[in-house]
């Protein structure tokens, strides 16, 4: 599971003395444990990856967006700050699908809901998130529907 691979990656930061890596790593335990508390569980049963591989997609998000406006800004420490928490995050999600392969997934579901005109996008997007949220960014997948439907 996710939860014991961040534990042991804890475990193993500390042991080996890696301070950014120890505050990446705790910085993700702390929003899942946030997003636990969130959900009123201690620990949920069979969807803890799901809840953890959100928690970590959010994270990556949040960490590309203060890294274009760090680099932008003209702050490159903080930038590279921000980049090397992004590595750790990454480290924990599931390989992310590319573009070519999401494109085909998209037709795919097109085909399948009869789907030809922007209304809908939306149904297509949830069908989208329902099968492959975990493996894909769902911001780039969303301009790829729209692109497909136009």
């Amino acid at each position: 599971m996710l939860r014991d691979d961040l534990k042991q990656a804890q475990i193993a930061a500390m042991k080996g003395g890696e301070k950014d890596r120890l505050a990446a790593v705790r910085l993700i335990l702390a929003k899942v444990k946030d997003r636990d508390i969130e959900l009123r569980t201690g620990k949920a049963a069979g969807d803890d990856d799901t809840v953890i591989i959100d928690v970590l997609q959010k994270m990556a998000k949040q960490r590309r967006e203060s890294i274009q406006m760090y680099r932008d800004g003209g702050r490159d420490e903080l930038a590279d700050k921000e980049a090397s928490e992004l590595a750790v995050i990454e480290e924990f999600l599931p390989a992310q699908m590319g573009e070519e392969e999401t494109k085909a997934k998209i037709e795919a579901i097109k085909a399948e809901l009869g789907a030809d005109s922007m209304k809908d996008m939306g149904r297509v997007m949830a069908e989208l998130k329902a099968r492959h949220g975990t493996q894909l960014d769902m911001g780039k997948a969303s301009g790829w529907v729209k692109d497909s439907l136009s």
